[in-house]
Protein backbone atom coordinates (compact mmCIF):
# COMPACT_ATOMS: atom_id res chain seq x y z
CA UNK A 1 0.00 0.00 0.00
CA UNK A 2 1.36 3.46 -0.87
CA UNK A 3 1.85 6.31 1.57
CA UNK A 4 -1.05 8.19 0.03
CA UNK A 5 -3.40 5.26 0.56
CA UNK A 6 -2.28 4.78 4.17
CA UNK A 7 -2.57 8.46 5.00
CA UNK A 8 -5.99 8.68 3.35
CA UNK A 9 -7.30 5.81 5.48
CA UNK A 10 -6.02 7.41 8.69
CA UNK A 11 -7.38 10.82 7.62
CA UNK A 12 -10.82 9.27 7.18
CA UNK A 13 -10.63 7.61 10.61
CA UNK A 14 -9.67 10.90 12.26
CA UNK A 15 -12.49 12.86 10.66
CA UNK A 16 -15.03 10.18 11.59
CA UNK A 17 -14.15 10.60 15.28
CA UNK A 18 -13.86 14.39 15.60
CA UNK A 19 -17.54 15.37 15.88
CA UNK A 20 -18.49 12.50 18.16
CA UNK A 21 -15.64 13.16 20.60
CA UNK A 22 -16.22 16.89 20.84
CA UNK A 23 -19.99 16.50 21.32
CA UNK A 24 -19.67 13.72 23.92
CA UNK A 25 -16.81 15.50 25.69
CA UNK A 26 -18.80 18.72 26.01
CA UNK A 27 -21.89 16.86 27.23
CA UNK A 28 -19.84 14.85 29.77
CA UNK A 29 -17.85 17.94 30.90
CA UNK A 30 -14.66 16.06 30.05
CA UNK A 31 -11.64 18.13 29.06
CA UNK A 32 -9.76 14.98 28.10
CA UNK A 33 -12.43 13.82 25.62
CA UNK A 34 -12.77 17.28 24.07
CA UNK A 35 -8.98 17.36 23.75
CA UNK A 36 -9.13 14.01 21.94
CA UNK A 37 -11.52 15.49 19.38
CA UNK A 38 -9.41 18.62 18.88
CA UNK A 39 -6.31 16.46 18.59
CA UNK A 40 -7.91 14.35 15.86
CA UNK A 41 -8.96 17.50 13.99
CA UNK A 42 -5.42 18.88 14.12
CA UNK A 43 -4.08 15.47 13.08
CA UNK A 44 -6.45 15.47 10.10
CA UNK A 45 -5.11 18.86 9.03
CA UNK A 46 -1.56 17.60 9.53
CA UNK A 47 -2.23 14.56 7.36
CA UNK A 48 -3.60 16.91 4.72
CA UNK A 49 -0.28 18.78 4.86
CA UNK A 50 1.55 15.46 4.51
CA UNK A 51 -0.47 14.50 1.44
CA UNK A 52 0.26 17.90 -0.10
CA UNK A 53 3.96 17.46 0.67
CA UNK A 54 4.01 14.03 -0.97
CA UNK A 55 2.40 15.49 -4.07
CA UNK A 56 4.94 18.34 -4.15
CA UNK A 57 7.90 16.01 -3.64
CA UNK A 58 6.75 13.88 -6.58
CA UNK A 59 6.59 16.80 -9.00
CA UNK A 60 9.31 16.82 -11.65
CA UNK A 61 12.09 19.44 -11.56
CA UNK A 62 11.56 22.73 -13.37
CA UNK A 63 13.79 25.70 -14.21
CA UNK A 64 12.96 27.41 -10.90
CA UNK A 65 13.58 24.26 -8.85
CA UNK A 66 16.00 22.04 -10.76
CA UNK A 67 16.15 19.59 -7.83
CA UNK A 68 12.37 19.44 -7.46
CA UNK A 69 10.95 19.45 -3.90
CA UNK A 70 12.93 16.70 -2.15
CA UNK A 71 12.47 18.23 1.32
CA UNK A 72 8.74 18.78 1.20
CA UNK A 73 8.01 15.75 3.38
CA UNK A 74 10.63 16.83 5.94
CA UNK A 75 8.95 20.22 6.20
CA UNK A 76 5.61 18.44 6.63
CA UNK A 77 7.04 16.38 9.50
CA UNK A 78 8.25 19.57 11.18
CA UNK A 79 4.87 21.28 10.71
CA UNK A 80 3.00 18.25 12.05
CA UNK A 81 5.18 18.08 15.16
CA UNK A 82 4.88 21.83 15.68
CA UNK A 83 1.08 21.76 15.56
CA UNK A 84 1.05 18.89 18.02
CA UNK A 85 3.29 20.81 20.44
CA UNK A 86 1.01 23.87 20.28
CA UNK A 87 -2.05 21.70 20.94
CA UNK A 88 -0.33 19.98 23.85
CA UNK A 89 0.59 23.31 25.46
CA UNK A 90 -3.03 24.45 25.24
CA UNK A 91 -4.27 21.18 26.67
CA UNK A 92 -1.73 21.30 29.48
CA UNK A 93 -2.79 24.83 30.37
CA UNK A 94 -6.46 23.83 30.48
CA UNK A 95 -5.70 20.82 32.65
CA UNK A 96 -3.63 22.89 35.09
CA UNK A 97 -6.45 25.42 35.34
CA UNK A 98 -8.94 22.69 36.25
CA UNK A 99 -6.59 21.22 38.82
CA UNK A 100 -6.15 24.62 40.48
CA UNK A 101 -9.75 25.86 40.32
CA UNK A 102 -11.45 22.49 40.68
CA UNK A 103 -12.78 20.07 38.07
CA UNK A 104 -16.55 20.10 37.40
CA UNK A 105 -18.76 17.03 37.64
CA UNK A 106 -17.65 14.58 34.95
CA UNK A 107 -19.84 11.77 33.59
CA UNK A 108 -17.84 8.53 33.50
CA UNK A 109 -19.97 6.26 31.30
CA UNK A 110 -19.97 8.31 28.06
CA UNK A 111 -16.25 9.00 28.55
CA UNK A 112 -15.57 5.27 28.87
CA UNK A 113 -17.62 4.29 25.82
CA UNK A 114 -16.49 6.96 23.36
CA UNK A 115 -12.83 6.83 24.38
CA UNK A 116 -12.69 3.05 24.20
CA UNK A 117 -14.18 3.19 20.71
CA UNK A 118 -11.73 5.92 19.69
CA UNK A 119 -8.78 3.89 20.99
CA UNK A 120 -9.82 0.85 18.97
CA UNK A 121 -10.23 2.94 15.82
CA UNK A 122 -6.80 4.51 16.27
CA UNK A 123 -5.22 1.09 16.82
CA UNK A 124 -6.56 0.21 13.37
CA UNK A 125 -4.88 3.37 12.08
CA UNK A 126 -1.55 2.36 13.65
CA UNK A 127 -1.77 -1.08 12.02
CA UNK A 128 -2.44 0.55 8.65
CA UNK A 129 0.56 2.86 9.02
CA UNK A 130 2.85 0.07 10.25
CA UNK A 131 2.07 -2.34 7.44
CA UNK A 132 4.54 -3.60 4.86
CA UNK A 133 7.17 -1.07 3.80
CA UNK A 134 6.03 1.41 1.19
CA UNK A 135 7.68 1.27 -2.21
CA UNK A 136 7.51 5.07 -2.52
CA UNK A 137 9.53 5.96 0.60
CA UNK A 138 12.82 7.12 -0.87
CA UNK A 139 14.26 9.79 1.45
CA UNK A 140 14.83 10.48 5.13
CA UNK A 141 12.16 13.18 4.85
CA UNK A 142 9.66 10.58 3.67
CA UNK A 143 10.44 8.38 6.67
CA UNK A 144 10.24 11.30 9.10
CA UNK A 145 6.92 12.40 7.66
CA UNK A 146 5.39 8.94 8.04
CA UNK A 147 6.94 8.58 11.49
CA UNK A 148 5.32 11.84 12.59
CA UNK A 149 1.89 10.64 11.47
CA UNK A 150 2.45 7.22 13.06
CA UNK A 151 3.43 8.84 16.37
CA UNK A 152 0.36 11.06 16.24
CA UNK A 153 -1.87 8.05 15.65
CA UNK A 154 -0.21 5.87 18.30
CA UNK A 155 -0.41 8.77 20.74
CA UNK A 156 -4.09 9.14 19.96
CA UNK A 157 -4.71 5.46 20.66
CA UNK A 158 -2.82 5.59 23.96
CA UNK A 159 -4.51 8.84 24.94
CA UNK A 160 -7.97 7.46 24.25
CA UNK A 161 -7.18 4.34 26.27
CA UNK A 162 -6.02 6.49 29.18
CA UNK A 163 -9.15 8.61 29.04
CA UNK A 164 -11.29 5.45 28.93
CA UNK A 165 -9.50 4.18 32.04
CA UNK A 166 -10.16 7.46 33.85
CA UNK A 167 -13.80 7.29 32.77
CA UNK A 168 -14.08 3.80 34.22
CA UNK A 169 -12.64 4.89 37.58
CA UNK A 170 -14.93 7.93 37.70
CA UNK A 171 -17.92 5.74 36.86
CA UNK A 172 -17.12 3.12 39.50
CA UNK A 173 -16.26 5.55 42.29
CA UNK A 174 -18.86 8.20 41.47
CA UNK A 175 -16.20 10.85 41.97
CA UNK A 176 -12.47 11.47 41.58
CA UNK A 177 -13.24 14.03 38.86
CA UNK A 178 -9.70 15.40 39.12
CA UNK A 179 -8.57 12.30 37.20
CA UNK A 180 -9.90 13.87 33.98
CA UNK A 181 -7.47 16.85 33.92
CA UNK A 182 -4.64 14.68 35.31
CA UNK A 183 -5.01 12.24 32.41
CA UNK A 184 -5.27 15.14 29.95
CA UNK A 185 -2.05 16.69 31.30
CA UNK A 186 -0.21 13.35 31.23
CA UNK A 187 -1.23 12.74 27.63
CA UNK A 188 -0.07 16.22 26.65
CA UNK A 189 3.37 15.71 28.19
CA UNK A 190 3.97 12.24 26.71
CA UNK A 191 2.81 13.10 23.21
CA UNK A 192 4.60 16.45 23.38
CA UNK A 193 7.88 14.70 24.19
CA UNK A 194 7.63 12.50 21.11
CA UNK A 195 6.57 15.43 18.95
CA UNK A 196 9.63 17.37 20.12
CA UNK A 197 11.87 14.46 19.08
CA UNK A 198 10.34 14.41 15.60
CA UNK A 199 10.65 18.19 15.28
CA UNK A 200 14.31 18.05 16.32
CA UNK A 201 15.08 15.30 13.80
CA UNK A 202 13.27 17.14 11.01
CA UNK A 203 15.06 20.41 11.79
CA UNK A 204 18.42 18.62 11.75
CA UNK A 205 17.60 17.10 8.35
CA UNK A 206 16.66 20.50 6.94
CA UNK A 207 19.98 21.96 8.15
CA UNK A 208 21.90 19.28 6.27
CA UNK A 209 22.95 20.49 2.79
CA UNK A 210 21.10 18.72 -0.01
CA UNK A 211 22.98 16.94 -2.76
Amino acid sequence: MTRVARLTVVLTLNMALVVGLVVVGAAAHSLAVVAEGIDYLVDAAAIGVSLLAIWMSSRPPDPRRPLGHPRATTVAALVNAGWLLVLDLGLLGGAMDRLVTGSPHVHGLPILIVSLAASMVMVVGVLVLRGDADDDIDTEGDRLNMRAVLLDTAGDAAAAAGVAGAGLVILVTGGLYWLDPVVAATIAMVVGYHALKVATAAAATLRTPSD
